[in-house]
């Protein structure tokens, strides 16, 4: 089917006005019923009940009444039978006054929405990846930030208003959380995400004969290399296979975690690394660290250890890439 078409008319739509409105809402609750919603259209929103039913009637149209309809224990059918008469009793024509207000909002929404798509311009950014976030020294240069954060951030669940907006003068590391999304303060943004689900945090044991490992944001591929010529990415690396004691363990990083990093004298700490490279906090949460015998071969996309390279002694090659969309630098030859 292309569109699904209901029934719902202008009475349908002051209902749910009223209901919305004694909830506490938004503009959007305030718009009444959209006539379109993805498939679904609502031809008969502009006419009343009584216009539809003189309508039938006059053509000789049979209809089914719903017999709950009837019954005041619902919220929807109270508002109907008794708020709804005492209203048209103070003005009869209620019902076309409020399709005339709903018009003006729907302009007003127009407006704001425009006002909106301007400012996430300036605002939001996307990182590579795939990161939302909202740069709070634009958001604040607005007249009302609050206002526009609940714009921005409605789509997400987020119901905790007033938490939401203290964040803007919040300390670094507080978030506020909907079902399905949080928002982390950062330093100078707040970072949109989806809720991490147990899965994410859990360990995978790799096998000295698995090739393929798939988790969350994650797909390792593992192979033997057949030549010495090797090129590295910051998804691909090449090591050393006598060096590997096995299994090898997939994981999130730890408290204390420390690496030798490619191409540097000593040891450092994987905190520090972050720190050094400006990781977010969302992203220390989710940057994965291939590890063997405790020991840190690859912070994933990122930097592998030094104790685990190809040198001129290396008799075995093994590749292992993360095939998972990532954006990558250009290539260069790896050399000891």
């Amino acid at each position: 089917f292309d569109y699904i078409l209901t029934a719902h008319h202008a009475d349908d739509s002051l209902e749910t006005f009223i209901i919305n409105l004694s909830r506490g809402t938004g503009l959007d609750g305030l718009t009444g019923i959209p006539e379109k919603n993805d498939k679904l259209l609502r031809p008969l929103l502009p006419f009343t009940r009584k216009e539809i039913e003189h309508y039938a009637k006059t053509h000789n149209l049979t209809w089914r009444e719903d017999a709950s309809n009837a019954e005041t224990k619902y919220l929807r059918n109270k508002i109907r039978h008794q708020i709804i008469p005492i209203l048209k009793e103070i003005n009869p024509n209620f019902l076309e006054a409020f399709l005339k207000t709903t018009q003006h909002l729907k302009e007003s929404r127009q407006l704001i929405d425009e006002a909106v798509v301007n400012a996430k311009e300036k605002i939001v950014i996307t990182t590579k990846n795939k990161e939302i976030q909202l740069k709070m020294d634009e958001l604040k240069k607005l007249k009302h930030p609050k206002v526009y954060l609940y714009e921005i951030l409605k789509e997400y669940g987020f119901t905790a208003w007033k938490d939401v907006a203290n964040l803007l003068e919040a300390q670094s590391g507080k978030e506020v959380f909907s079902k399905t999304h949080r928002l982390l303060k950062n330093r100078g943004v707040l970072i949109v995400s989806k809720n991490l689900s147990d899965k994410e945090n859990l360990e995978f044991i790799i096998g000295k004969n698995m090739t393929v490992i798939e988790a969350n944001n994650i797909k390792l591929r593992i192979s033997e290399l057949k030549d010495n010529h090797v090129i590295s990415h910051l998804n691909t690396i090449f090591i050393d296979k006598s060096k590997l004691i096995w299994p090898l363990v997939l994981r999130k990083w730890k408290t204390g975690d420390y690496f030798y990093p490619l191409g540097m004298q000593g040891k450092k700490k994987v905190s520090k690394y972050f720190k050094d490279e400006k990781f977010s906090l969302l992203q220390k949460e989710t940057t994965w660290l291939l590890c063997s015998d405790d020991k840190i071969i690859w912070i994933v996309n990122h930097r592998l250890d030094d104790r685990f390279k190809v040198t001129k002694n290396t008799k075995t090659i093994l590749k292992i890439e993360n095939t998972h969309s990532y954006s990558l630098p250009e290539a260069s030859e790896e050399k000891d």
